[in-house]
């Protein structure tokens, strides 16, 4: 019986934690979004930053900021940043700076996947603007 409860516990906890790697993308492209480069899903999404963004001088509203969250770090995270596999986000930015949270979104730490090749270099800039808020 403690051999199976172990067994169960383990498959639980893996399947837990390949969560946090799973990320959803943007939902499918509309013909207008895929027609340019420069076009946009969302007027208010995206603001002209000329060179201040990072990634091509667009930089991500902090309404996105939500939807990134929602998109790729609820699972570990919470619906409400309270943590679970993860750990709690409600103060982060209290605790780290934007550059810290930055670096760690990016790179990845400890069980926590690397976003670099999955979010945008905006996206991740916009996210980590908005948890550093959380104090």
């Amino acid at each position: 019986m403690k051999k199976t409860s172990i067994i169960v516990l383990a498959l639980l906890v893996g399947g837990s934690l390949s969560a946090c790697g799973k990320s959803q993308t943007t939902p499918s492209a509309t013909p207008a979004a895929t027609a340019s480069p420069s076009a946009t899903t969302s007027p208010s999404a995206t603001t002209s930053g000329g060179a201040g963004g990072v990634g091509g001088g667009t930089t991500t509203a902090s309404g996105d900021a939500q939807t990134v969250f929602k998109a790729n770090c609820v699972a570990c995270h919470g619906a409400n940043l309270e943590g679970g596999v993860g750990p709690n986000l409600q103060k982060i930015g209290g605790k780290l700076s934007k550059d810290q949270i930055m670096a760690t979104v990016t790179n990845g730490k400890g069980a926590m996947p690397s976003f670099k090749g999955t979010l945008s270099a905006g996206d991740i800039s916009s996210l980590a603007t908005w948890l550093a808020d959380k104090k």
